[in-house]
């Protein structure tokens, strides 16, 4: 672990409001769903410790996971240090809460959510930290107003931070949760940052609670209007195969899943955000004007979502 005293109050002060976080969305999704409870397991390693959170099988949500870890290292791997080649070789400290809902209707959006505070140090030198984080929005049958109601919980609460915060990390989101192999979103996206270490530890720290703090409740609301909306065996086979993007986004480009696998983390953890039932389709394309044309004619192409406000 880091040794100097100040990064182990960061450290300190991160950990014990993720680890608060996590007991309290997981709390939030069980009550949502009314039938399921999240089996716990708390696992450790000689370099780190973490503890799992599932829900399966439940009234609303087949699956959910919500995790938290904090791990340590002599030298970060090659999916931290494309950014910051100038801490190649030196040893770290990551904490993370994640967060990926998998509801059963497909009138029900998946969501995801995840924070994360990395600080490392070469010997003798000062620490060098930073928080990640941010939260998106993959829905199978969307409707523009619950859309808007999520770009306008990331937009409130980025403005006691600034104008620009809002529109600088909803681009940042739209860019990163782009599948680059099929020329296309992932979904409607929301918000997305990373490397945010300004002088002000504590400046920084509050805006990544705003955004763990911020995401259950909008979700939840979604969640609430659309999960006991009939649907059929159509619309939940256009479900299966749309999960197939975000298992390809997760595989092939997503920081977090390439982090873990390279630090040789639990993988049983890491690949709790896969859906847990999916299937791909040869070279499908939905028919003109149907229901499942609207998503990728009419929410996938980035656009601003509260132009009208």
């Amino acid at each position: 672990m880091i040794g100097n005293l100040m990064s182990q109050s960061y450290s300190s002060q991160v950990k014990n409001f993720f680890l608060h976080q996590q007991e309290y969305i997981s709390n939030q999704i069980a009550i949502a769903d009314g039938r399921s409870l999240f089996h716990e397991e708390i696992w450790q390693r000689e370099d780190g410790t973490g503890r799992t959170r599932i829900l399966t099988q439940g009234k609303v949500f087949e699956q959910a996971g919500v995790n938290f870890s904090h791990i340590s290292g002599r030298g970060l791997p090659s999916s931290a240090t494309t950014h910051r080649p100038e801490l190649v070789g030196c040893k770290f400290e990551a904490i993370g809460l994640s967060v990926v809902i998998h509801p059963l209707n497909p009138y029900v959006p998946a969501s995801h959510a995840n924070v994360r505070f990395f600080i490392s140090e070469k010997d003798g030198s000062d620490p060098v930290w930073w928080f990640g984080g941010g939260f998106d929005l993959t829905p199978f049958y969307p409707f523009k107003e619950d859309v808007v109601h999520w770009h306008r919980a990331a937009r409130d609460l980025c403005l006691p931070f600034g104008q620009d915060v809002y529109p600088r990390y909803k681009k940042w989101c739209d860019e990163y949760f782009y599948l680059r192999h099929r020329q296309e979103a992932r979904g409607v996206g929301g918000l997305f940052f990373d490397d945010l270490n300004t002088p002000n530890f504590f400046d920084c720290f509050s805006f990544t609670q705003d955004v763990c703090t911020g995401f259950s409740a909008p979700y939840l609301d979604i969640v609430t209007k659309r999960k006991d909306i009939r649907f059929t065996a159509r619309e939940r086979q256009f479900q299966l195969y749309r999960r197939g993007r975000y298992v390809e986004f997760n595989l092939l480009w997503d920081r977090g899943t390439l982090f873990g696998l390279q630090t040789h983390g639990r993988t049983e953890s890491i690949l709790i955000s896969m859906p847990p039932l999916v299937r791909w389709e040869y070279n499908f394309h939905a028919a003109p004007d149907s229901p499942e044309s609207v998503l990728e004619r009419d929410f996938l192409p980035v656009q601003d979502w509260l132009q009208d406000e």
